[in-house]
C-alpha cells in the first residue's frame, strides 16, 4: 500500500458565496472607509458607536475580519465555522445594544428583533461544523 495523499474535497459553493461576499465587503469598506467622510467618521463596536479618530483607528479592523473570513471560507479553513459563528452572534449582539443605546436606534424590542434574524447564520454555521465533525457533506 502506499500512502498517497487523498485531494481536498471540493469546496461547497455556499463556502464560495460566502468567501465572495467577505472579498466584496472589504472592497466596498476600504473606499468608504477612506474617502467617504460621514462613512468614516463612525465605526460600531460591541453596540457603541465610535466617532472621529477612535473611527478611523478601528475601521480596518473590520478590513482585517473580512479578509480572515474570505481567507478562511475559501481555503476551508478549520477555525473558520466556529469564527464566523462567534462574530455572526457577535454582531446579533451588538445590534440589540446599539438599538437601545445609540441616539439613531429605535430602542429594545426593534433591536431584539434585529438580533433574532441576524442570529440565523450564527445557527446554520454551528449546525455546518457540526456536519462536518461527523464527516457529512456540507454541500
Amino acid at each position: 500500500m502506499t500512502d498517497t495523499p487523498t485531494p481536498p474535497k471540493a469546496r461547497p459553493r455556499w463556502m464560495t458565496g460566502v468567501a465572495l461576499f467577505c472579498l466584496l465587503t472589504v472592497a466596498v469598506l476600504v473606499p468608504r472607509d477612506l474617502f467617504v467622510p460621514t462613512a468614516r467618521d463612525v465605526e460600531v463596536w460591541f453596540g457603541f458607536e465610535l466617532h472621529g479618530t477612535a473611527a478611523r483607528l478601528t475601521a480596518p479592523l473590520h478590513w482585517i475580519l473580512f479578509l480572515a473570513g474570505a481567507y478562511g471560507f475559501w481555503f476551508q479553513r478549520p477555525w473558520i465555522l466556529p469564527s464566523a459563528a462567534a462574530y455572526a452572534f457577535y454582531v446579533a449582539a451588538s445590534h440589540l445594544v446599539w438599538s437601545e443605546v445609540s441616539p439613531n436606534g429605535h430602542g429594545w424590542i426593534a433591536g431584539l428583533a434585529q438580533a433574532l434574524v441576524l442570529s440565523i447564520p450564527g445557527v446554520l454555521l454551528l449546525r455546518a461544523r457540526r456536519t462536518k465533525e461527523r464527516g457529512g457533506d456540507l454541500a
